[in-house]
């Protein structure tokens, strides 16, 4: 269950976000609009790699409005001009600064002749990465370090997340669930042999958070489910961050699942259990699981692109075809249909190019487009895509639209 929200206090929230700038003439193309009641919605998730080797460091170059990746991030942003935008991997900070920074230092200011965006309404948390522990997490005989934080990280909040909306965000409705322990999930794949019966028990699932973030769009609610699970990589025979992906991945699908599958889930608040069926979502993140290549957990993104109640509308650009047989390597061994990656991974020996971006969003939603950005060589915009070193970052925007009812 959710908590819930009168129609008057929705409409009253929707009203606040009226009188934004109109988007710009040179943004993203817009989707074509249905006649009547149909507000168009477009949203996005791009793992922006805004994290910095130090804490505070962001902040830094933030402040100073001419950090040259930064810039590069908000081109990609202002191009594809999103209504609602999860952007990965931003190293957060408890007093917001940063977000306050981004918005006003690069997103409010052209980049290259670009129109500025506006979005005035935010949402960040803490996460679990570079969050010690107290505990010897990686086995090495030791206690400390980025490897024996919660989730992986140099301090606390590297690799965070930020939600940024056009639409009011229901703040007081956001439910968290980055103290949820791992062994409480049923029939999870929590290697506890390797991490012993002492430390197994308090393990959380999350590497950096998971968020249920409700937006009022028009006359109702899409609840914006947000998460970046741990790469499926750097491990051992026991497999431990194949499996903490996997469910982390699973915490999503249980979520959606009301009832028996997701009484087991207790957010920060002590709320318990899923999403009820009647409420809208799009799922947003970089999920690090490819369906069939890469080093996945058998079936783990699947447990999202299978689930009855999400479609996968496949975002693809022609930019990630030209990117695989250029760059060869472990790409020519792939199964899965190079238009779709979203990552330009090393190809040499391995992952290659994946698909590990998702937006997923609900099947009661009505889906108009959707895409990758990742032009082509040559085309505007492939400057800010490129190979290593990248101006931006190693992956790409993804973007669908959407309708719903005004």
């Amino acid at each position: 269950m959710t908590p819930r929200v009168t129609r008057r206090r929705a409409l009253a929230a929707a009203a606040a976000g009226f009188g934004l700038p109109a988007a710009a003439a040179d943004a993203a193309p817009a989707p074509a609009r249905h006649r009547g009641g149909f507000e168009n919605l477009r949203v996005a998730t791009f793992n922006a790699s805004l994290n910095r080797e130090q804490e505070g460091q962001l902040l830094e170059d933030l402040a100073t409005g001419e950090d040259a990746q930064i810039r590069a991030v908000a081109e990609v942003i202002q191009i594809n001009n999103p209504d609602i935008l999860l952007i990965n991997e931003f190293d957060h900070d408890a007093d917001g600064r940063g977000v306050d920074l981004f918005r006003t230092k690069y997103l409010e200011v052209s980049q290259n002749g670009k129109s500025p965006v506006f979005y005035p309404h935010a949402f960040t948390a803490p996460v679990n990465t570079g969050v010690p522990s107290g505990h010897d997490l990686n086995r090495d005989g030791t206690v400390g370090g980025p490897d024996d934080a919660w989730g992986f990280g140099q301090f606390p909040g590297q690799y965070g997340m930020v939600v940024l909306s056009r639409h009011p965000i229901l703040t007081e409705q956001v439910r968290t669930f980055q103290n949820l322990r791992w062994a409480d999930m049923p029939s999870n794949l929590l290697p506890t042999e390797f991490y012993g019966e002492e430390i197994s028990p308090e393990l959380r699932l999350s590497s950096k958070s998971h968020w249920d973030v409700p937006v009022s769009v028009g006359a109702g609610i899409v609840h914006i489910l947000a998460a970046h699970p741990t790469p499926p990589s750097f491990d051992g025979p026991e497999k431990r961050n194949q499996r903490r992906n996997s469910d982390e991945i699973r915490l999503w699908s249980d979520y959606l699942s009301p009832g028996r599958r997701s009484k087991w889930i207790v957010d920060d608040a002590g709320l318990r259990g899923g999403l009820a069926a009647r409420e809208q979502f799009v799922i947003l993140g970089d999920m690090n699981s490819d369906p069939l290549d890469g080093d996945s957990w058998p079936g783990a993104i699947d447990q999202l692109l299978g689930h009855p109640r999400v479609q996968d509308t496949k975002p693809a650009s022609e930019g990630a075809v030209e990117a695989s047989k250029a760059q060869g390597g472990a790409n020519l061994k792939h199964s899965g249909d190079p238009r779709l990656d979203t990552a330009d991974f090393n190809d040499d020996p391995s992952p290659g190019n994946l698909r590990v971006d998702y937006v997923l969003p609900a099947t009661s939603l009505q889906v108009v487009s959707s895409a990758v950005y990742w032009p082509q060589t040559g085309h505007p915009g492939s400057e800010l895509t490129g190979t290593f070193p990248f101006p931006t970052s190693d992956h790409r925007l993804v973007r669908v639209d959407l309708q719903v009812k005004a």
